[in-house]
């Protein structure tokens, strides 16, 4: 069984960690972008394109199904990929986790890329899923570059920037970029930072990753094994090429657990 799961850069190693957990045994094809990347500044009509080509380099290994790891990519490429790949290659896209976030109650902050924050797909999102929630939308610039080149300077100074713009009050934080779920520890160490008062529940964040992985074993009618053998295989292709992941994947627990694992074989 192969999974492949594509993305610009490295957002996709939180959904790839969470597909092998769910599935020791998978093959793992990682399909990145590096000619192309960032994906966010680019027109619909360009991220379209290289979103297209990556996925169909993608194809040509044959997967069961094929994750698109990122949200940029599945608000405005979802539809295009799923055109070209579905039926034989069901595409599953990355949402934010804002229904879940508002089943729990209270304030929910919503972390996002600034082109995401404010935009119209994710206020429908808010409209369709929060209910009655109160939400903030938190943009965040510079966070995603700063996770995908591992700058932990700048990982800190961004995260502080996007802290002191969420409310103290808040329940829950929806991870709305896939670099997010990479630092998340990070985030929560900034926010309980600045105090909360003590009658306030504990932070709850709401990624995407588990989700996605689930969701992608649905449709190609497979069952979690979590206690399967570990025989999974890992391959990288950058834009189309086979290679390596990049030197800033292992500065994270999740790059580093998948090629720990896939090294073993």
């Amino acid at each position: 069984m192969k999974i492949a799961l594509m993305d610009s850069g490295i957002g996709l190693l939180p959904a790839a960690a969470a597909v092998r957990r769910l599935r020791p045994d998978a093959d793992l094809l990682l399909s990145n972008d590096p000619d192309g990347m960032p994906w966010g500044p680019r027109t619909p009509e360009d991220l379209t394109g290289r979103a297209l080509a990556v996925a169909l380099a993608a194809a040509e290994h044959r997967p069961r199904a094929l994750i698109v790891a990122c949200n940029t990519a599945t608000v405005h490429a979802l539809p295009a990929l799923r055109a070209a790949l579905e039926p034989d290659i069901p595409v599953i896209g990355t949402v934010p986790a804002i229904k879940p976030a508002a089943a729990g109650g209270g304030k929910i902050a919503i972390w996002a890329t600034p082109a995401t924050t404010g935009s119209a797909y994710q206020r429908g999102l808010i409209r369709d899923f929060a209910g009655d929630a109160e939400v903030t939308e938190v943009p965040c610039p510079g966070l995603a570059d700063a996770v995908e080149h591992a700058d932990q300077e700048a990982v800190d100074r961004a995260v502080a920037a996007a802290a002191a713009l969420t409310p103290a009050d808040v329940r829950a934080v929806v991870l709305g970029c896939t670099h997010y779920e990479l630092v998340e520890e990070r985030i929560l160490a900034a926010l309980e930072a600045r105090g909360r008062a003590d009658d306030l529940p504990s932070l709850v964040f709401h990624g995407s990753a588990d989700a996605v992985a689930a969701q992608a074993l649905r449709r190609i009618g497979a069952e979690p094994a979590p206690g399967a053998a570990p025989a999974g295989t890992l391959s990288v292709l950058l834009s189309g090429r086979p290679g390596r992941l990049p030197a800033a994947a292992l500065a994270y627990a999740e790059g580093r657990g998948l090629t720990e694992t896939a090294s073993a074989h």
